[in-house]
């Protein structure tokens, strides 16, 4: 039993449901300029060993879209030992779940520009600038709320989900891959944020040239998944297992 939403997003056995978002620049540009952020760039990263460099620097934050095989191997385990993040501490970074079905996407691209330079690229009294100051303050099940009741998110990702260049899926369509984002914070430390988790993680600290792909920096983001990609049949970077996007401030 579903019913259509005007965005095209469906109600699916009580829940809204989104149409999956393509982890490629074109499609999060496109949702960027929607949500007026216009001092960022998103860039594939094709290769990490070893690192790249072919693309702009520093990148303090990634997009990460794993096939589900490589994402249980690599995170089912620590799951289910995280206890759940309950009262936000001021040098947190902003976390939410998610809530909404097949929006993932959604969700790594709200934690990487929430996050990234302490939000300094969300255009002042836009929407989303908005979204964030009522996020700070709220637990996490209340950002959760916020973030599904925001109908200006709904119309930019549906939008910009439609713009991929492989064909489009329904909202009911199964989705066999899930997204997480990483951002460097305060202090160098770099957070894995992935609404499907309890909460956020902790991955370890950086120092001041480092960025999230020096090779410190993708040993404590996506190093987990690129090993389990290698114990996965048909895994691996390159292929269709994992993909990359990293935000460049500009």
């Amino acid at each position: 039993m579903s019913t259509t939403l005007p965005t095209g997003a469906k109600i699916i056995n009580g829940v809204k449901t989104f149409i999956p978002l393509e982890n490629n620049p074109t499609v999060h540009t496109h949702l960027a300029t929607a949500l007026s952020i216009q001092t960022l760039a998103f860039h594939d990263i094709f290769t990490l060993d070893p690192p790249p460099t072919d693309v702009p620097r520093p990148i303090n934050a990634l997009i990460f879209l794993a096939a589900a095989p490589i994402y249980a191997r690599a995170r089912s385990a620590l799951q289910s030992t995280l206890p759940k993040y309950t009262t936000p501490k001021e040098t947190d970074p902003i976390w939410i779940p998610q809530t909404i079905g097949h929006a993932c996407g959604l969700m790594a691209f709200l934690h990487c520009v929430l996050n990234l330079d302490a939000g300094a690229h969300l255009a002042r009294g836009s929407e989303l600038e908005k979204l964030r100051q009522e996020l700070v303050s709220l637990a996490p099940e209340d950002r959760a709320r916020v973030v599904y009741e925001a109908l200006f998110l709904e119309e930019a990702h549906m939008d910009a989900a439609r713009g991929g260049s492989s064909s489009v899926p329904g909202p009911e369509e199964h989705n066999g891959f899930h997204f997480l984002g990483f951002v460097k914070g305060k202090e160098g430390r770099v957070w894995e944020l992935n609404g499907g988790m309890p909460g956020p993680l902790e991955r370890g600290v950086l120092g001041d040239g480092e960025d999230l792909v020096s090779e410190a920096g993708l040993r404590l983001t996506v190093g987990d998944f690129l090993e389990a990609a290698r114990e996965v049949e048909g895994g691996g970077y390159g292929g269709l297992g994992v993909s990359l996007v990293g935000l460049v401030g500009v």
